[in-house]
């Protein structure tokens, strides 16, 4: 049996153009793990089989595609142990896939090559690549055209999943997202977005990357107001996180918090 950590993700700024012709939206974010994650391990198996988490589909899909392209039959046992809250913006699910993907390259007989992997991730969503590489990345394109970045990572961060939220699937938000004008032009705000990042030393100067286009919420106010250097909503929410220098500030944040949701306090992850 081989194991992998799928680790969370959260969206540091995130910029939204127009519709594409493929159905997906041109974006440009900062990609950046952290070290909250789900656990997810594979063993050979007479058939195919997910377990842990009735809920899954990607992983199932994962292990297909990845036989499928293999030329073999996906006779694998997957097991996920969610730590990740479920539909929260927080990528678990393109995580758990990503990782159900390399698990299983690494059981063939023949591994495919980086690149074919790269395509099969890319097909099962936008994020999915992002996980299959290391360290941070600036995501551009659809989301699966990459560019690893060197960020600092001397900071704390604080989730905030509200209490009640029920969040619309991803297409909803960027239809939301369409119907309310959204989508200007985004080459000029990238450009600005990328040299925000070439500048990047200091934790605190990932403050100065613009708000997410998406989504908002009045929790990133109060995330700034207890004493975070960044606050905004995570790819397409609900979760909110806070960034902090300190432990402590990060901590007492979390507790208050706490009334109005499950908080959890994580690091980033380092190349």
């Amino acid at each position: 049996m081989t194991h992998a950590k799928a680790f969370a993700k959260i969206n540091i700024g995130l910029l939204v153009g127009q519709l594409r012709e493929d159905g997906r939206h041109e974006i440009v974010t900062l990609l950046q793990r952290i070290d909250l994650g789900d656990d997810i391990s594979l063993e050979p198996a007479v058939e195919l089989a997910v377990e842990g988490f009735a809920e899954d589909t990607i992983v199932r899909a994962a292990l297909e595609s990845i036989a499928r392209a293999a030329g073999v039959e996906p006779r694998w046992r997957a097991r996920i142990e969610k730590r990740i809250p479920v539909a929260s913006g927080l990528g678990g699910g393109s995580s758990d896939a990503a990782a159900a993907l390399g698990l299983a390259n690494a059981l063939l007989t023949s591994p495919l090559a980086r690149e074919s992997l790269h395509c099969l991730a890319s097909d099962l969503g936008s994020d999915v690549p992002f996980f299959l590489e290391s360290g941070a990345q600036l995501a551009t394109g659809d989301g699966s055209d990459l560019e690893p970045v060197e960020l600092p990572t001397d900071y704390h961060v604080v989730l905030v999943v509200p209490t009640g939220s029920v969040k619309v699937s991803t297409a909803a938000v960027y239809r939301a997202f369409d119907e309310r004008g959204g989508g200007e032009a985004l080459a000029g705000r990238m450009a600005s977005f990328r040299r925000v990042v070439e500048r990047l030393s200091r934790p605190e100067d990932l403050g100065a990357l613009p708000p997410n286009d998406l989504v908002s919420s009045p929790l990133a106010e109060r995330l700034r107001a207890m004493g975070a250097f960044r606050a905004d909503v995570s790819g397409a929410g609900p979760t909110v996180y806070g960034l902090f220098e300190r432990k402590d500030a990060a901590d007492a944040a979390a507790e208050e918090l706490g009334e109005v949701g499950r908080t959890i306090v994580a690091r980033p992850v380092a190349r």
